[in-house]
């Protein structure tokens, strides 16, 4: 069997880190090492696995001083030792078969070097209310139709009869995505599963993107480096709601910011490996820049909306929201903080997660 290592990067999330490795623990494939690597947390995160996982030879706990949740996964990384590596978010959850469809996708097409699943969403209370989320959560999505985004697929039942009551008509989406992940994030990491060697060639996350981005910058080098796939049905359940999430408002400036940086530098540097027309990487510029432009409106920061905005419109001139939010700089206070409040309320989907 092959040996699979799960990486649990944790901060101050006692109160919920055992729900997410006990759904690593009942995987259907128990051929795998969990590592709980703990980013500095001040809370009972350490005395929870002293205690609750004594017994468990297959949890590794890791103690780091607080340096970040791209820090920490590279840490887990490091020391792991699994053929495979998973990625799982210490408030997340797993499908107790999740492990076992994806590694059977990896086995049966040795050219993949990453599987990732669709999810369910669920509230603070545990209840799903998206049964199917990742191509809300993620915009980008929407911009290419399955025919356009992978070069082929196969039904999953045929790869594992086994679980075809499990995986109904679902299907295994696979190919080089590398352009398309430019236009915005399409993977989400709870839900990754990839091969050893791919990932010596990626090297793990950039621990200098803060609070958010560093999983967008992280499968985007991971698709340049060959075919993927996407097993098209829900192995987790993500969390939403919870008030210490990196999603929340306030940080929404950190993933525009990060997006932005992160896409520049690809465009930057593998232009003649991004087989899209210019008028796209133009609009995935413009609209980064609007993105940032809105939030520094929304926060009241005017002379750095101009700048963004500004720098919208020369990406793509005709943008009628992008113009007027441009104007709106201009206008008096008064009238500027009701729209600032008017576009809070309508906060438009971007290429990130959703806030």
């Amino acid at each position: 069997m092959a040996l699979v290592s799960v990486i649990v990067p944790t901060f101050n999330r006692a109160y919920c880190l055992a729900r997410t490795l006990d759904s690593a623990l009942a995987q259907t494939h128990a051929d795998l090492e969990v590592l709980v690597v703990d980013d500095g947390s001040t809370d009972e995160t350490r005395s929870l696995i002293q205690t609750r996982y004594a017994d468990e030879p297959r949890v590794r706990y890791l103690h780091q001083e607080n340096r970040g949740v791209a820090a920490a996964r590279n840490h887990g990384i490091g020391m792991s030792r699994g053929d495979f590596v998973a990625l799982l978010d210490s408030d997340d959850v797993w499908k107790p078969w999740k492990i076992e469809l994806q590694l059977c996708c990896l086995m049966q097409f040795p050219e993949l070097g990453m599987v990732w699943t669709d999810m369910e969403a669920i509230d603070p209370s545990g209840q799903v209310f998206d049964h199917a989320y990742i191509r809300k959560m993620y915009s980008a999505y929407a911009l290419f139709p399955d025919g356009e985004l992978f070069a082929e697929s196969v039904t999953l039942r045929t790869l594992l009869p086994s679980m075809a009551d499990i995986v109904g008509e679902a299907r295994l989406r696979m190919g080089s995505i590398f352009s398309q992940m430019i236009m915005g994030n399409l993977v989400h990491t709870s839900t990754v599963l990839i091969r050893r060697e791919r990932l010596e060639m990626v090297k793990g996350f950039n621990e200098t993107l803060c609070y958010s981005g560093e999983d967008y910058d992280f499968h985007l080098r991971t698709c340049r480096y060959g075919p993927v796939g996407l097993v098209d049905m829900p192995a987790i359940q993500y969390q939403r709601g919870m008030p210490d999430r990196l999603t929340r408002r306030e940080y929404r400036i950190h993933v525009a910011t990060n997006f932005l940086r992160t896409i520049t530098h690809f465009i930057d540097t593998a232009r003649a490996e991004i087989h899209l027309p210019q008028r796209m990487i133009n609009g995935a510029l413009a609209d980064a820049h609007e993105w940032i432009g809105e939030l520094q409106f929304e926060a009241n920061d005017i002379p750095a909306a101009r700048r963004e905005l500004y720098a919208s419109i020369r990406c793509q001139w005709l943008q009628k929201r992008t113009w007027r939010l441009f104007l709106s700089c201009y206008l008096p206070d008064g009238l500027r903080t009701w729209l600032q409040l008017h576009h809070r309320q309508r906060s438009q989907p971007r290429p990130g997660p959703s806030p």
